[in-house]
């Protein structure tokens, strides 16, 4: 967001997040440096210790923000951080990460990948683990990975998909030497293809459109990880995990995870009263405050792939002119919003100018231009230009006020916050905004989603790959504004797409990185999204809790979770 995650955008509300953009991370556990920001911060902070020392058994309460409807993470309505934080411990991934972004096979289901022939086309082999098993007995072989291939390379839009990023390069998914080797033949180069297959589906909930929309709504119907779905209880909003002993891999330390949903604003509470081990607190200055005062706890905090942001929606009303959201986005004071949401989180509050790569990144370059700099005087002038001439207040075209909505999830005081310095800051050119606070658990799926706002923020999520993790994001409609899927901005442009798709097919990575860069000096002038600033990853964690915590581009490891005292 992501969602992302979205391509593979993931996101967040103040803590609620979609799956969302990345890059290859820079530095290593000690720290990351930005480059204009002269402060060290952690790669990632999960107080990492070995196996050994983390105790057999045990419950981990873990609170979350919003109760998901959709379990599939491939699916548009799916694609949330707080689906990752459960599905992470369940289902198959491809490749892992580590804190400096760097990739490798993961073990417990693929032994080997690895580029078998450039020419004439591109193909990558793998070798699956034999071990792997869904949890309904069905061994995990190359069909799982044709099935998921077949139905997210967007070639049949019944399959409401995040994106087919990467997938719609394949050509073929085929049968090897035997069931648990992998032949993936691209029609064109892709230089992310490690961001493909994970999570990796079924092929039974691959199988067709009807069963990859509806199999995982409100059900996680097949795993194959260190631990298995339980259950729900849809009262209590909670959703219990319990060590799988059918896992082939490192025994999960703990019992089970039990994962609890409430807003933001009482998560800490129930943290600070001793209900909850674990939860993401967001960049919120109070509830950071909190957490470090609370006995037997601390706040782990690390650079994130993850970046706040506005989203507009340019398919309707008076931001479907580009003129009018560029004056929108020149009147909106970004530092004055960075500097508020940030103040007492010993977190530099230094702008993301970028929309692919974080500050802390390679790759890493200031494309905003004049386009980021606030100048209301400037934002007066393109709106006089557009037709929308002040009317004592608030400005008028054929009669119309220029009045748009905010929506913000109810209980994240961050985005209220935010809600309302944006709206002190249109109000000096004329722009009516109007606040709406909605249902968390609805925010994503009624109203982000399906378009229906004006602006809105939130926090997407990266991963180690920019381009497949950003393209869904800012990808054009492919039918003229019927489908946009992760774009929820709903704007796009062909150069933008060229751009990015030159960046997707090239496999020299200084290439990439300038096509990468070009494609985001577009989109400052589409205004789509509008970054705010690389948002730290603030976790509140019982201080015993090992192997968890502000992960950064760091994997978790879920069977070595647990408590050392």
């Amino acid at each position: 967001m992501k969602a992302a995650r979205l391509a593979m955008a993931a996101a967040l509300t103040g803590a609620l997040a979609l799956s969302g953009c990345a890059s290859k991370g820079g530095g290593g556990s000690g720290g990351v440096s930005g480059p204009d920001t002269g402060t060290s911060v952690k790669a990632f902070d999960i107080n990492l210790q070995p196996r050994e020392r983390v105790k057999d058994g045990g419950t981990l309460r873990w609170g979350i923000n919003e109760f998901p409807s959709q379990w599939n993470r491939n699916h548009v309505d799916g694609n949330l951080a707080v689906a990752a934080q459960v599905s992470n411990a369940l289902l198959p991934s491809a490749f892992i990460s580590n804190e400096n972004a760097e990739v490798r096979v993961n073990p417990d289901y693929v032994a080997q990948a690895e580029v078998t022939s450039t020419d004439p086309k591109q193909v990558i082999t793998y070798t699956l683990n034999p071990k792997a098993r869904w949890s309904d007995g069905e061994p995990v072989t190359w069909a799982d990975y044709a099935a998921q291939w077949k139905a997210l390379n967007g070639r049949d839009n019944a399959y409401r998909i995040v994106s087919a990023t990467g997938y719609q390069d394949i050509e073929k998914v085929a049968k090897g030497k035997d069931d648990y080797e992998v032949v993936v033949t691209f029609s064109r180069p892709f230089g992310e293809w490690k961001s493909l297959f994970g999570p990796l589906l079924p092929r039974s909930t691959n199988a067709n459109p009807q069963q990859f929309n509806n199999a995982w709504l409100n059900r996680i119907p097949v795993t194959a990880g260190p631990f298995r779905f339980k259950g729900f209880d849809q009262t209590a909003k909670t959703i219990t995990l319990v060590r799988d002993d059918k896992w082939w891999g490192d025994r999960a330390k703990l019992d089970q995870i039990i994962y609890r949903a409430s807003e933001q604003d009482s998560l800490i509470g129930a943290f600070g009263n001793g209900e909850l081990d674990i939860t993401d607190i967001g960049p919120s200055a109070p509830d950071y405050a909190r957490a470090k005062a609370t006995k037997d706890a601390q706040v782990r905090q690390a650079a994130g792939p993850d970046f706040r942001h506005l989203t507009f929606n340019g398919s309707t009303g008076p931001l479907k002119d580009p003129a009018v959201r560029q004056a929108i986005q020149l009147g909106i004071n970004r530092q004055a919003i960075a500097q508020s949401d940030l103040q007492g989180l010993d977190w530099p509050s230094t702008l993301l100018n970028n929309h692919f790569f974080m500050n802390t990144q390679e790759g890493y370059q200031d494309n905003a231009g004049v386009l980021g700099v606030y100048n209301p005087e400037k934002a007066k002038q393109l709106l006089d230009a557009a037709g929308w001439r002040l009317s004592g207040a608030v400005r008028q075209k054929d009669g119309k006020p220029l009045s748009l909505r905010f929506v913000v999830p109810t209980g994240v005081q961050l985005s209220k916050s935010e809600g309302e310095l944006v709206q002190s800051m249109l109000a000096q050119i004329g722009v009516q905004l109007t606040l709406q606070a909605v249902p968390s658990d609805d925010f994503f799926t009624k109203y982000v989603i399906p378009g229906n706002f004006d602006m809105t923020p939130f926090s997407y999520i990266g991963t180690p790959f920019p381009l497949s993790s950003s393209y869904g994001v800012y990808v054009d409609s492919p039918d003229g504004g019927k489908t946009w899927n992760a774009n929820f901005g709903r704007s796009g442009s062909p150069e933008i797409d060229q751009a990015m798709s030159r960046a997707a097919q090239s496999l020299d990575p200084a290439a990439v990185r300038a096509d990468t860069n070009a494609a985001d000096a577009l989109i400052w002038k589409e205004v789509n999204v509008l970054p705010l600033y690389q948002r730290p990853q603030n976790v509140a964690v019982a201080r015993s809790l090992a192997n968890v915590g502000a992960r950064g581009f760091y994997d978790l490891r879920y069977e070595d979770i647990g408590f050392t005292g």
